[in-house]
């Protein structure tokens, strides 16, 4: 399905002192640090609850992961993109996760070791957060998106972890990377396009598009965006395959106005998936 939403959304930025501790939300966001053996290093992430939550009751939250661009961080959704996503968290009652995936565009890296996401947020960080907090401990309760390189990111983790992740989207996402060979740093995760064409077509989405069949999925993307050939493309390949799907193709740039509305639709999409009865 795809849907085309009219010009009129004006939106803005609310600008939101952090000091470094995010004492702001204290009660709302932890800031962990996360060991991946793969890598040896541990990694930042944050985590934002809704109120209420509390470890010892009954009640187990869905948890949605949100992946930062090129050149962000864990800091990036919170700081940049939406300053009001503990208030999301409290209206859908969802546990957010935003790790720093650094410019690793969320691979294992075949040529770099110290480039292991894929392994860190699919196996280290989940595990982590089903074991520190009050969790839905399966692909039932997870769901991922992310926005440019983390767009990409969410459906690469997707399609191949399903038995994590059991819903996905993706937001202005580089979903196919074959056509900027030379940019955002892809060469030093997979080496030169040029010399290493067929490891470059197993790591790009739209290659693998067959094994997102059966998740539910929703991507969007602006008019005025770089990826919105790639995305259109993927959208067309998803139909000819029949894999359903929705498709939001709006106003808009790549960049963080952009994002700040999009995301709203995506864990809006994830609420109907968590919480079917509602």
């Amino acid at each position: 399905m795809k849907i085309k939403l009219p010009c009129r959304f004006l939106c803005f930025l609310l600008l939101i002192v952090l000091n470094g501790s995010l004492s702001l939300f204290a009660q709302q966001v932890d800031t962990i640090e996360v060991y991946s053996p793969k890598m040896e290093v541990y990694v930042k992430n944050i985590i934002i609850l809704p109120d209420g939550y509390n470890k010892e009751s009954k009640i187990a939250y869905p948890v949605v992961y949100l992946l930062h661009g090129h050149s962000g961080n864990y800091l990036s959704w919170l700081k940049v993109v939406k300053p009001t996503l503990p208030q999301l968290a409290n209206k859908y009652q969802m546990v957010i996760v935003c790790p720093d995936g650094k410019n690793s565009w969320y691979w294992d890296s075949p040529v770099n070791r110290k480039s292991q996401y894929d392994t860190y947020v699919s196996q280290d960080l989940v595990n982590y957060v089903d074991t520190h907090y009050k969790t839905i401990a399966s692909p039932k309760g997870r769901a991922i998106s992310g926005f440019s390189m983390g767009g990409h990111g969410a459906l690469w983790l997707t399609l191949n972890h399903p038995d994590v992740f059991g819903v996905c989207g993706s937001m202005s996402g580089g979903v196919d990377i074959r056509p900027f060979p030379d940019n955002w740093d892809m060469s030093k995760a997979l080496g030169r396009y040029a010399t290493n064409k067929a490891v470059w077509d197993a790591h790009t989405v739209i290659t693998n598009a067959e094994k997102l069949r059966n998740i539910p999925l929703i991507f969007d993307c602006g008019e005025d965006d770089f990826f919105l050939e790639v995305n259109e493309n993927l959208h067309k390949l998803l139909l000819d395959k029949n894999i359903q799907h929705t498709y939001i193709m709006t106003s808009g740039k790549h960049d963080s106005q952009y994002w700040n509305k999009a995301v709203e639709w995506q864990l809006d999409f994830f609420a109907k998936f968590f919480f079917p009865e509602n």
